[in-house]
């Protein structure tokens, strides 16, 4: 994946303000739609990069009986998400 790519989230918004993804849903390159339930978030981080806000998720999920971790961008200002890599 070359490019971050836009995905649909469901995620907890806690009253502290912390938000926590719980499952995503993304076009594949065999471009159907995949649905990973996100079992594990690894390391969560805030960055701040030419002015752009947003939270870094280090996710864990199973996929076909396969270990997948990946990362996900939460834009703070745009509220939207993206699937910014596949870690393995």
């Amino acid at each position: 994946m070359e490019k971050a790519q836009k995905i649909e989230v469901i995620a907890i918004h806690g009253t502290d303000g912390q938000i926590r993804p719980l499952r995503i849903r993304f076009a594949g390159e065999d471009h159907q739609l995949h649905r990973l339930c996100i079992d594990q978030i690894v390391s969560t981080r805030e960055v701040i990069y030419v002015g752009i806000e947003a939270m870094i998720y280090l996710c864990r999920a199973q996929e076909e009986n396969r270990e997948r971790i990946f990362e996900l961008r939460y834009n703070i200002r745009s509220h939207d998400w993206h699937l910014l890599r596949w870690v393995c």
